[in-house]
């Protein structure tokens, strides 16, 4: 498989696309400067604690405030603390390798928050999911650091391996490494990237993890809560880092300081890669060249095509995100409908993974596929759903059919999603696709220019509406607008504005101030007056 990672940056946000045979495969969206990206650690400070859901909230800096909920704590929270509180000015900090005292307390499974937290504690947490909708971000005390081949744990003593590495020669061999080269409380999980690495590309893995762990807790003598202790590395590196493998063919970034970056992380990872990283210098923008943004448009519509004239209709709301599966005008196997339904099923469920992946969905899916009466076919559907799903590195629980032929999918949620619509709701209709009968339009315009005229005493009104609405009042001699300056008394102005909805009216005076929205305190000036002499 042939792969590429295409980085757009802007002043704003950095793009980045994967694609895997030049087809989109995900789509990932930074936004420049505003930090609290998953993996980041923040010198935190209590805000609220919440015994009813058994969480806090936490200040670290956010507009919202960041939320952990009890079991995130991790088990050794209380050496956590420990460590907070040795660094705090004044005090002279302990050594990491006694972090974890014998003896010391660890978190219960079942407890109470308010037995561990404090409002206005100060505490070192990571964020574990990013601010998503009106939610702020969701945290974690158990603090781990990633690296290429490897995952720092901090106050454990275990080395854990990859499940996806099978070998059991390879399985000792990464445990010897690690277990060489690890002080004390300290643990580690080793990735599936370190099958390909040498014994040293390890070690040095493990050593830069603990260095940064020692300056994070360093970090806390020198910071106020709300703070930044530790940055993870920007989105595209991280892609980068957990994807970057023989299959990579190039890298192509169209800003020189991002180029740069991922030069230099490459080289140190893999100095031999380095030369697959390129700076785009076209005129055209690097993801039309690519191809991209029209796969962009086409693959995040409303209605996706599947071959031989199948669709899906995918939408997405607060709670779940639905896909339904049509089979469209297809003809193939009429006479079969257990097979063409089959048919269209294996194709939608391939579709169906990429675009989960490829949309970054998150949370509940919910699949309603075409019907099968055959449970063989049911269960190969749910079986082939598994395997292609399988490369999706998010967290997902596959439920086999329903009764309903609906197929229920949970995917991890750690981002907003990349790229939450691409259309804009209609200003006319306001999204419902219904407006206003436009035989009963002039007769609304006039119950307003009633109201205007007869009860707030405006002399004056411009009327500012569409070309088409425009020509329509002001048709033949005795037009409506003439109609309507007669019986009300008044001066009536039409003007044509194409920045006007097609249905839509301003109402404004000689100055261009809208005067049915606003209250017009001079309207009756008979009742003012009699009101100031009152006064």
């Amino acid at each position: 498989m042939n792969r590429e990672l295409i980085v757009n940056v802007t002043s704003t946000e950095i793009n980045i696309a994967l694609c895997e045979d030049k087809v989109l495969a995900e789509l990932s969206r930074e936004i420049a400067h505003t930090g609290f990206a998953v993996g980041d650690i923040y010198l935190g400070k209590v805000h609220k604690i919440m015994p009813g859901l058994n969480a806090a909230f936490v200040n670290i800096g956010h507009e919202r405030d960041a939320f952990i909920h009890y079991q995130d704590l991790g088990t050794h929270f209380p050496s956590l603390c420990k460590i907070v509180k040795s660094y705090q000015p004044g005090n002279r900090g302990v050594r990491l390798d006694t972090m974890k005292l014998e003896g010391a307390p660890v978190v219960e499974k079942e407890g109470r928050i308010q037995n561990y937290l404090q409002v206005g504690q100060l505490v070192m947490v990571q964020v574990a999911k990013e601010a998503i909708s009106t939610k702020g971000p969701r945290l974690t005390a158990d603090i781990s650091l990633a690296g290429r081949n490897i995952v720092l744990l901090p106050f454990t003593s275990k080395v854990m391996i990859s499940q996806k590495i099978r070998s059991n020669e390879e399985k000792r061999r990464l445990k010897r490494v690690a277990a060489g080269v690890l002080p004390k409380n300290f643990g580690v999980i080793i990735r599936t990237a370190a099958v390909n690495a040498t014994d040293l590309d390890v070690e040095q893995d493990i050593l830069a993890a603990i260095e940064k762990w020692r300056k994070t807790c360093q970090q806390i003598r020198k910071s106020t809560a709300p703070a930044l202790l530790m940055g993870e590395m920007s989105r595209a590196n991280t892609i980068i880092r957990d994807t970057l493998d023989g299959s990579f063919s190039q890298i192509c970034v169209d800003d020189e300081a991002m180029y740069n970056e991922i030069r230099s992380y490459i080289r140190a990872v893999d100095a031999e890669k380095e030369r697959i990283v390129k700076l785009y210098r076209g005129t055209v923008p690097i993801f039309d060249n690519f191809d991209i943004s029209r796969q962009i448009k086409s693959l995040f519509a409303k209605y996706v095509s599947l071959k031989r004239g199948a669709y899906l209709i995918m939408e997405s709301t607060e709670a779940m995100h639905v896909i339904d599966v049509n089979s469209g005008n297809r003809t193939k196997a009429e006479d079969n409908q257990e097979q063409t339904a089959m048919e269209v099923n294996l194709a939608a469920a391939a579709e169906i993974a990429r675009q989960i992946r490829l949309r970054d969905w998150g949370g509940l899916v919910i699949v309603d596929f075409i019907d099968m009466h055959k449970a063989q076919n049911r269960q190969l559907l749910y079986e082939e759903m598994q395997r292609l799903m399988a490369t999706d590195k998010a967290k997902h629980t596959i439920l086999p059919l329903s009764k309903f032929g609906l197929m229920q999918i949970t995917r991890q949620r750690i981002r907003p999603v990349a790229v939450s619509n691409t259309e804009d709701i209609c200003p006319t209709c306001g999204g419902t696709g219904k407006v206003e009968p436009t035989i009963l339009l002039d007769r609304k315009i006039e119950n307003q220019i009633s109201l205007l005229a007869v009860e707030r005493g405006h002399k004056f009104i411009r009327l500012v509406v569409s070309p088409y609405v425009a020509a329509f009042l002001k048709k033949g001699f005795f037009s409506l607008r003439r109609q309507w300056a007669w019986r009300y008394k008044c001066r009536i102005k039409v003007e044509a504005s194409q920045g006007v909805g097609m249905i839509d009216v301003r109402y404004e005076d000689k100055d261009g101030n809208d005067i049915l929205n606003v209250a017009n305190k001079s309207a009756k000036p008979a009742k003012s007056g009699k009101s100031k002499g009152k006064k």
